[in-house]
């Protein structure tokens, strides 16, 4: 056994545990505490392996878990960035990098440029299973603020403008969940729960 790669091993997989302590606005379903980015994780992961049928393409389902499950490690460093914070998304991007670099870094070589560059493809957004896994980025925290009847929207008075901005992308990764979305969207604007601020056709 090589005892130097097993410790850089445990070493990183102790330093992702504090995925756990990262806190996410969005709120367990049935109106329960906020979840945070370990919980998002896994209920992608499984979200994707359950949904996979709805994928526009083929893909890797093992691929789209594991990016699911390391998509948000560098927030251990980055912190959550709230979607619809046009503030802090300005620097998301540089925040996140420098987390990676460090985070993975701790990996053996070849796990690090594993797991990074699965990030990297994440991030990217171009593959099918990029787009898929985004896709379970955003179904799966909508799927938590429509059980709890859009509470997470009206505490942060978002608009349809902002959530469609975001949700529309899940197109890229599965149309019919896209839809499914979209559809469900419309039934809380109604409801009042986002704000409607889209321009009328005269």
């Amino acid at each position: 056994m090589d005892m130097e790669r097993l410790q850089k091993q445990i070493r990183f997989i102790l330093e992702i545990d504090r995925e756990k302590e990262i806190y996410r606005q969005t709120h367990l379903n049935n109106h329960g505490r906020r979840e945070n980015d370990a919980e998002h994780a896994w209920h992608m992961a499984v979200c994707a392996y359950l949904l996979r049928e709805y994928a526009n393409e083929e893909i890797d389902i093992g691929k789209v878990m594991i990016m699911c499950l390391i998509h948000d490690v560098v927030e251990i460093d980055a912190g959550d960035t709230y979607a619809y914070d046009s503030e802090g998304l300005k620097s998301q991007k540089e925040r996140e990098e420098k987390a990676a670099d460090r985070i993975f870094g701790l990996l053996p070589e070849d796990q690090r440029d594993e797991l990074r560059a699965l990030f990297e493809e994440f991030e990217a957004y171009e593959t099918a299973e990029s787009k898929f896994a985004h896709a379970m980025d955003n179904f799966q925290p909508f799927l938590l603020n429509d059980s709890n009847g859009g509470g997470d929207w009206r505490e942060h008075q978002v608009t349809i403008s902002q959530v469609l901005g975001r949700q529309t992308k899940t197109g890229l990764g599965s149309e019919e969940l896209c839809s499914y979305t979209l559809a469900k969207l419309e039934e809380h604007v109604q409801a009042g729960n986002i704000i409607e601020d889209r321009k009328k056709a005269d």
